[in-house]
């Protein structure tokens, strides 16, 4: 498929079937992250993954931290990932100001290539950084960023009404003149 349309096909859900990912398919998406660019190729992304059918006990743990709201369709994923990037450069501990830029590439990477893989990923700011990092003993040099919820999209009927309206309603993009400017801003 051409990257263009895979990105264009690329979405969101938060209908999911309950069907498991496999430990080959998991491996690749890692795989994916491991090879995205970063800042003096220090490779800051971090990852504490919960297989419901695997680690239930790490995927409880993962889900206790999602907002109410997340939780109420989170539930079928069968994979929840806590995103975390390193907040200090290995090499000389130095302040890391593009780290989660870096990681943000290393989930585009997890992203684009589980929709490759014929299955989806949704990526929740929607959670308690502070229960992480005491739940899963994160140290300070490591700033947990997102959950990513990841399975098969497309089951939106099993949704609270108020998320299947969201589910189902049109995709809409920013026009490329809201965003991408070839002069400099204009004072107000």
């Amino acid at each position: 498929m051409d990257i263009l349309e895979l990105i264009k096909k690329r979405r969101s859900p938060r209908g999911f079937w309950d069907k498991d990912i496999s430990d080959e398919d998991l491996e690749k998406l890692f795989e994916a992250a491991r090879w995205a660019a970063s800042s003096y190729n220090s490779q800051p992304w971090r990852f504490i993954y919960g297989k419901k059918s695997k680690n239930p006990e790490v995927f409880d743990s993962i889900f206790s931290i999602l907002t109410e709201f997340n939780q109420a369709w989170a539930k079928a994923v069968p994979v929840l990932i806590l995103s975390m990037a390193t907040n200090k450069y290995e090499a000389n501990g130095q302040d890391y100001k593009h780290s989660w830029h870096d990681l943000g590439l290393a989930v585009a990477n997890i992203a684009l290539t589980a929709e490759s893989l014929g299955f989806n990923v949704h990526i929740m700011g929607g959670f308690d950084a502070d229960k992480a990092r005491e739940i899963f003993n994160i140290p300070d040099n490591i700033d947990p960023v997102s959950v990513i919820a990841l399975g098969y999209g497309g089951l939106p009927g099993n949704l609270p009404l108020d998320i299947y309206k969201m589910e189902i309603a049109p995709r809409i993009r920013k026009e490329i003149s809201e965003f991408a400017f070839d002069k400099p801003f204009t004072k107000i």
